[in-house]
């Protein structure tokens, strides 16, 4: 007997119609699997009649042979995505009870395709964080557990923790994700899942709650990578209410899948060889070349001399960013309001500010306050634009010599809840590998591809040049049928 909530977005839309199964069966299916995870944390809210709604809608267009593309699939929503009247937070106490009038134009995208919407999904709050323990609504707990005895809480990776673990638990097929240093990417290799970052401009960013806008992207997550090739054709396309959305057509990118690179040369930058990298990601870089050769591609060494300084680019640029954004909550227009006995003006936006934002959203809110202060804007932010302009022409001199980058996707497996909270440092390194392709502006994917020795899904990153999504996917597909990973967590929940 199928098991709907253990089927594909691909497998739903062709079941429902085929009338193998209703969409209301799935919706239901997905509903108490969601209800019956309350241990993961995953979900900010739920949504069940939403899901309900669009299922009954899809099965009344099957009678009448007007389905959509994505009729009868349930997503999850990462709760960065504005949604007409479902609570948006962005997992932060600021933002609590604040309803939309409107959904974000990727939302309404997904749901004008057919798809209904099982919950807003946890995140770190302001989506900064790489662990899932910033958020205002508590950590997110991976589905995932070591097989070496220990019973440690894991990390489910961020920012978006609440829909890599709610796809690897098998809570919804599929959902929405952003990424602005790695954050659909590093989530997506910690919990054995897909996930792409698409080049900057192709999704809208009108109606997610911002972080650095020069940086955030949205992207599909899912559990294969046709399932992210479906999505994202639903979420890309040009919006004339985003001055950075890009006017061009969207390629029908699942139809045109290929997981053969007969042709093309994949390059590997040696820089990426950090110091200290521990011997099983080196290992699965390794695998992931010969799987890559096996599918017919060609691997040449190239060189990405400015990759050193990404990090330190990265965290000058996004907090800056951040402080910016992030002065619109002031206590008067959105959200929390706390106005003291005897206050006035500046003591209410001292109070709202000091109560409404967690510790790491005040620590980038100071860095990037602090970046942009006279004095000090030419020394630090300046300055980072120019390492970011280094970084982006050091892309683009290795694609002279190669059509795709082959990395690792993170520095380690999925580590515990708590272990690194202490050290911001420690834990800014879990985008040492994802950072550099976000400066640049370029697609890029995670695939996983194999297990650490406690069992624990580990990634690969394929990078393209900007707007060659198709490239990512194919290279992700054949890493994906010849990596041949089936792994999935224990329910323990």
């Amino acid at each position: 007997m199928t098991v709907l909530t253990d089927l594909t977005v691909a497998q739903i839309r062709d079941g429902v119609r085929d009338g193998a199964f209703s969409a209301r069966e799935v919706a239901e299916a997905f509903n108490a699997a969601v209800a019956g995870a309350k241990a993961l944390n995953a979900y900010i809210v739920e949504t069940p009649d939403h899901a309900l709604a669009a299922a009954d809608a899809a099965d009344k267009a099957r009678g009448e042979g007007a389905l959509k593309p994505l009729s009868g699939v349930p997503i999850g929503m990462k709760d960065l995505f504005a949604t007409a009247g479902v609570q948006t937070t962005a997992a932060s106490h600021m933002l609590e009870g604040f309803v939309p009038p409107y959904d974000a134009t990727v939302a309404a995208k997904l749901f004008e395709a057919g798809a209904g919407m099982l919950g807003k999904l946890n995140l770190d709050q302001f989506a900064m964080g790489s662990s899932n323990e910033t958020s205002y609504f508590g950590n997110v707990v991976s589905p995932w557990r070591r097989n070496d005895g220990g019973n440690a809480a894991l990390a489910p990776g961020g920012s978006s923790g609440g829909s890599s673990a709610a796809i690897a638990a098998r809570l919804c097929p599929a959902a929405t994700g952003t990424d602005t240093g790695g954050s659909i990417r590093q989530p997506a290799a910690f919990t054995g899942i897909s996930g792409i970052k698409p080049t900057y401009g192709r999704c809208s960013r009108w109606g997610i709650v911002a972080f650095a806008s020069s940086l955030d992207q949205a992207g599909p997550m899912a559990r294969d990578v046709r399932d992210c090739a479906i999505l994202l054709e639903t979420m890309s396309g040009f919006d004339p209410k985003d001055a950075t959305s890009l006017d061009l057509p969207v390629p029908n990118w699942e139809k045109l899948l290929s997981a053969d690179l007969t042709g093309k040369k994949i390059g590997i930058p040696k820089e990426y060889r950090v110091e200290g990298m521990p011997a099983e990601i080196e290992a699965l870089w390794e695998k992931g070349i010969a799987l890559v050769k096996d599918a017919g591609a060609e691997v040449v060494s190239v060189s990405l001399p400015h990759t050193s300084y990404a990090l330190a680019t990265y965290y000058i640029i996004a907090p800056a960013e951040a402080s910016s954004n992030l002065a619109r909550y002031d206590g008067v227009r959105y959200g929390l309001r706390d106005l003291p006995d005897g206050a006035n003006l500046q003591d209410m936006y001292a109070a709202t500010r000091a109560e409404g934002f967690g510790p790491e959203v005040k620590r980038r809110i100071l860095i990037g306050t602090y970046v942009l202060s006279a004095g000090y804007y030419d020394a630090y932010y300046t300055k980072a634009q120019r390492v970011r302009a280094l970084i982006a022409r050091d892309f683009e001199q290795a694609f002279e010599q190669c059509d795709l980058l082959l990395t690792p996707t993170a520095p380690s497996a999925a580590f515990a809840l708590g272990e690194k909270n202490a050290d911001p440092l420690a834990m800014y390194l879990n985008d040492v590998f994802t950072v550099p392709a976000s400066l640049a502006g370029l697609p890029a994917m995670s695939v996983p591809a194999g297990l650490d020795e406690k069992g624990l899904p580990l990634g690969l990153q394929i990078i393209g040049r900007p707007l060659d999504e198709q490239g990512v996917l194919d290279a992700g597909l054949a890493i994906e049928q010849r990596a041949g990973f089936a792994a999935r967590p224990e329910q323990w929940w």
